[in-house]
């Protein structure tokens, strides 16, 4: 994720997630988001001709450094940021599942192999450069020299080899297989035929090269790019990685901040590692802390948080606070309601819930569904519509003029009920099945914030009012950690869910989309589907314009078949602290570059 999910959002989807910022490890696998926020977090290759949205991108627009100079940054302090879900702390990359863990990570060990650009392309970062093959499937990375990890230990290229194998091996828990399976020598290593990755050469401790099994335009987009500390690690088992303390209490890292005590689920504290690549940083400690989502923005105002990703409706009450700086952005996510359609079996999804098999049925669910009333009254208006499950700032966002638009409409939803046959029959003022059986939805949602229930039940109640006799699963909303649980394990009383994914800098939407992907939550299964995201990723997708119109032709399927009801494309705002300076708001999260952090003393 990941659980996989804000699993994480991410497989290799060139989508999850990942859940970095500006530092993006190319989690191309996608993050979960808590759509609790309403602004989710975490794209897409710009391409000529594409104007993407600067403000989207680590830029001055976004900065709030009161253009202040590195050198003459006030030194020392804290700065709290916080999060409104308990955090399940899995702290590595490899094995994390959500939103909830990666901001922590990203405080801590955030730095990848490369970073998104304001392009949204790959740019140089723990490697300085590369370079291709004339073959395209070849390519061999440069790292920075001097690099340490919070042990003591220098980064090299065995850090990055280590944790492809442990990615690559049998026994690996994790969610991240699709962005190593691609490496040549995987299928031998993971069966155990090999004792190494044949695709993966190292030639000095600076110096390596991958060789993918196939040339693709989006290969370092699908790599996974994050180290693992291999001295630190290399001890224990792979199938034991997931729940040793090495990972979850005494984590390694190599950002501007070590980790110094874990609170479970409430709070991580860190302390300034000087030794920072990159430059010592400027505060003298750092709280990752959970707090109340319902009370985040007086929290906020208070100074109990610095910096937090807010609410729309409670954003609004800080403006004119000079206490409060509130920054907004288009994120690079969207959010969604899902058909639950099938299960996983553990290698692939089978589509064996009968009860939506019924294109016509989800087609009157659509337009059950006021989206824009939800934005309006929820988000204060923030936010935008969408009719493809794609953030609009992708440059493979389709054209929505060729899309069903599913406009709220519950007299078309109630015609589409009846063409289907889903009629009252029992006299009972709800909608039966064709056969005459009781026909219910159950809703699940996610708890969080204040308008997590309200919004829940605006949703049930738009069902009910086409005759659908809707209800929240349970009678309850679900604390994150629990909701991705149940939603990754098919739970049978699951009907329809509400969730989000934060995206990767690429839009192919492997990871999330295909046939054999865990994250696949709707359990969609199409093999129409399933070969258009294989053309995306073809020798011709080398020229964007073929791989735009073959998104365009993805996009139109899914948007036909609906095997989810894409909800909208969110505004994140975040409150900063009018005190706090050198904190950069981008399409994920607000933890891009953490070692500018400063606070006015």
């Amino acid at each position: 994720m990941k659980k996989s999910l804000l699993l994480s959002v991410l497989l290799t989807t060139s989508i999850v997630v990942a859940a970095c910022g500006g530092n993006d490890g190319n989690d191309n696998n996608t993050n979960d988001v808590d759509p609790g926020n309403d602004n989710t977090e975490n794209v897409n290759n710009d391409t000529d001709g594409n104007d993407m949205n600067d403000g989207n991108n680590d830029n001055d627009n976004n900065n709030n450094n009161d253009d202040m100079a590195e050198g003459d940054a006030p030194q020392g302090g804290e700065v709290i940021y916080g999060f409104t879900q308990p955090f399940a702390g899995l702290f590595d990359w490899a094995h994390y599942a959500g939103q909830d863990d990666s901001l922590a990570l990203k405080i801590f060990n955030g730095d990848a192999l490369v970073k998104t650009g304001d392009d949204l392309r790959p740019e140089p970062h723990l490697a300085h450069d590369w370079e291709w093959s004339d073959d395209n499937k070849t390519v061999t990375f440069h790292l920075e020299e001097g690099v340490m990890w919070h042990n003591g230990e220098e980064l090299t290229a065995e850090d990055f080899e280590y944790a492809w194998e442990v990615i690559a091996h049998a026994d690996y828990t994790g969610p991240r297989v699709a962005n190593v399976n691609i490496i040549e020598g995987f299928d031998e290593f993971n069966s155990g035929d090999a004792d190494s990755l044949s695709g993966v050469e190292i030639e000095d401790d600076y110096t390596f090269s991958v060789t993918f099994k196939e040339a693709t335009p989006n290969s370092i987009d699908s790599l996974w790019t994050y180290p693992m500390p291999k001295a630190h690690l290399e001890g224990i088992e792979v199938a034991d990685l997931e729940d040793a303390d090495e990972i979850r209490r005494e984590p390694v890292g190599l950002g501007a901040y070590q980790v110094t005590n874990i609170i479970s689920g409430e709070q991580v504290e860190f302390e300034a590692y000087e030794d920072y690549w990159r430059g010592a940083p400027n505060l003298d400690t750092v709280v990752y802390k959970v707090i109340d989502g319902s009370q985040a923005a007086e929290l906020l105002a208070q100074g109990e948080v610095d910096i937090i990703d807010l609410p729309p409706g409670q954003a609004v009450t800080l403006e004119g606070d000079d206490r409060i700086n509130l920054e907004e952005i288009e994120a690079l996510s969207y959010s969604y309601i899902g058909f639950k359609l099938g299960h996983w079996d553990g290698e692939e999804n089978v589509m064996d819930n009968e009860k939506f098999h019924s294109k016509e049925l989800r087609h009157a669910f659509a337009h059950a569904i006021d989206r824009q009333g939800i934005i309006d009254s929820f988000s204060e208006g923030y936010g935008q519509v969408i009719n493809a499950p794609e953030s609009v700032i992708s440059w493979a966002y389709p054209d929505e003029s060729t899309l069903n638009q599913y406009e709220y409409d519950p007299d078309l939803a109630m015609e589409l009920l009846a063409e289907a046959g889903y009629e009252d029959q029992s006299g009972d003022g709800f909608v039966d099945t064709p056969d005459g059986e009781e026909f219910t939805v159950n809703f699940m949602a996610m708890s969080g914030t204040d308008i997590s229930e309200p919004r829940a039940q605006y949703i049930v109640q738009n069902l009910q009012d086409i005759g659908v006799n809707a209800q929240l699963q349970d009678g309850q909303l679900f604390e994150f950690n629990l909701f991705y649980d149940l939603v990754e394990e098919d739970d049978a009383d699951i009907d329809l869910f509400m969730g989000a994914w934060g995206l990767s800098a690429d839009p192919d939407p492997t990871g999330l989309w295909k046939s054999d992907d865990f994250w696949n939550f709707p359990r969609w299964v199409n093999e129409e589907s399933d070969e258009l995201i294989e053309r995306g990723l073809s020798e011709e997708a080398f020229d964007d314009d073929y791989r735009r119109e073959v998104y365009q032709e993805w996009h139109q399927l899914v948007n036909d078949e609906l095997p989810l009801i894409p909800l909208n494309s969110p505004v994140d705002i975040y409150g900063i602290a009018s005190d706090v300076g050198g904190v950069t708001v981008d399409i994920r999260d607000a933890i891009t570059d953490p070692h500018l952090w400063y606070r006015e003393q």
